[in-house]
């Protein structure tokens, strides 16, 4: 029998919770949307207002996948969706895509067996950011370590022009970087982080590219700043990653990373871990909600609220 239960007045239907998910483990999916309810709160609090898009892996992390910003067939109609420009750029080819605003949407999602990627923007302000980010990839042989010691360096020089970094597991092999910023439109957060990864290769030349070009990564840590392209998304704090082990996207803190950059043990929670983590810590990311977030360097701070 198929389970139904309500959520916040929502009547659920959830699918093959004893399917197994990732092998390795063993892990359910009834233990991947345990996950989900669990970390709900500060989950909600990153997707809160910002258009999903979804990577799905509905036959297991072995499984085919795929990502679509489209909102599924058969979404309920009591699932939030908004207009937002597929370009992310005002008036050009519009579609529709989900708003996870509550648990039972959260849920609703979570059922079908996806990682949660969102912009850098919210729905009511598309291509107008409110966050950096930097994805720090390693190329074997580089290793989070790597990442770890990159991530320390762009910390400074981030605090050099008055903006805080917090640090989170890609939930892959590398770390993410983000930072709150004044609305800022897209493409100048952009050009700024490109600059930034530019300054990073310039100081550590043996370690660093930014360049995406695979010939030119191999043993250096890839500073990929194009996910502040208003079109592109970063996997969301707090999700699950398809990956051979169910891994998550977690935030850590920067004594942690410092360890790591010291080759202490790399960075790398599941789902389990995650209980504890936020027991101790709370949501490291907390900060980077709210107002008042500086400018970009150059920038007045209602340089982008006008958009």
């Amino acid at each position: 029998m198929t389970p139904i239960t309500e959520v916040e007045g929502r009547r659920l239907t959830l699918s093959n919770l004893d399917k197994v998910l990732y092998p390795a483990t063993g892990t359910t999916k009834g233990e991947l949307l345990h996950h989900y309810a669990r970390t709900a709160a500060p989950l909600l609090a990153h997707l809160a207002g910002r258009p999903v898009s979804f990577l799905r892996y509905p036959d297991g992390a072995q499984g085919q996948a795929f990502f679509t910003k489209n909102p599924p067939p058969g979404t309920p109609d009591w699932v939030k969706s908004v207009e937002v420009p597929r370009s992310a750029r005002r008036g050009e080819d519009r579609g529709r895509q989900v708003v996870v605003d509550g648990l039972a949407s959260l849920m609703w999602a979570a059922n079908l067996v996806v990682e949660f990627h969102t912009p850098q923007w919210l729905a009511v302000a598309p291509a107008v950011a409110d966050r950096l980010v930097f994805d720090l990839d390693p190329g074997a042989p580089a290793t989070v370590g790597d990442c770890c010691r990159v991530a320390l360096w762009l910390r400074e020089r981030l605090t050099g022009d008055g903006l805080d970094a917090y640090a989170k597991t890609s939930g892959a092999k590398g770390l993410h970087l983000l930072i709150a910023v004044a609305p800022t439109p897209s493409a100048d957060v952009s050009a700024y982080a490109k600059k930034l990864a530019r300054e990073a290769e310039g100081a550590l030349p043996s370690l660093v590219v930014h360049r995406m070009r695979r010939d030119l990564r191999p043993g250096k840590v890839f500073v990929d700043h194009s996910q502040n392209s208003a079109a592109k998304t970063t996997a969301t704090p707090y999700t699950v990653r398809a990956r051979t082990e169910p891994t998550v996207s977690a935030p850590v803190t920067w004594d942690e990373v410092a360890a790591c950059a010291e080759g202490g043990a790399p960075l790398r929670f599941v789902l389990d871990d995650m209980p504890g983590r936020l027991e101790a810590y709370g949501d490291l990311m907390a900060p980077l909600f709210g107002q008042g977030h500086p400018p970009l360097p150059g920038r007045p701070p209602d340089a982008g609220a006008a958009r």
